[in-house]
């Protein structure tokens, strides 16, 4: 059974079908039916459940940010001038209206907020944090990391 949703233990073979689609999202339902071991109707209908069930969420392409021209990762720490839920949902709402921002986390620890950021290089982000990112609501401090390396990144859930 998986942590989030306690009312239905999914089998072993919707657990492999996770763990097949996370690694290759392509796999057609004739190559899922084939290495699940079940026939590719069951294998629809498990799938399309566990999309209506919101288990999977999505499937897209990764694409490699240096061959479209965004080859930096950034981490920014933002602090915010106030901790209440108006400056929160005011950050937030801000946020999701920046596509430079790839994910954005509350967080506890020294920040509230941990971005990741793509942009082209160095020039590029100081322009997106003196024209966007500092003017974003409530924000009071925004401490920056570049990723010097990306060791392990966007990598399959084990369950």
């Amino acid at each position: 059974m998986l942590k989030d949703n306690p009312s239905r233990a999914l089998d072993r073979t919707e657990l492999a079908l996770l763990q097949l689609l996370q690694a290759d999202g392509r796999l057609t339902n004739a190559e899922l039916a084939q290495r699940t071991n079940v026939s590719p109707a069951t294998c629809h209908r498990r799938t399309q459940r566990l999309f209506d069930e919101g288990y999977i969420t999505g499937v897209r392409a990764m694409v490699d940010p240096h061959k479209v021209g965004l080859g930096a990762l950034v981490m920014v720490g933002i602090v915010l001038d106030r901790s209440t839920p108006e400056s929160f949902a005011a950050f937030e709402a801000a946020i999701t209206k920046e596509a430079s921002i790839l994910d954005c986390d509350l967080v506890a620890g020294d920040f509230d907020y941990l971005l990741r950021i793509r942009v082209s290089d160095i020039a590029d982000f100081n322009r997106f944090h003196t024209q966007k990112l500092i003017s974003l609501p409530g924000v009071r401090q925004a401490r920056t990391f570049f990723v010097i390396k990306e060791v392990k990144a966007n990598a399959p859930m084990d369950f």
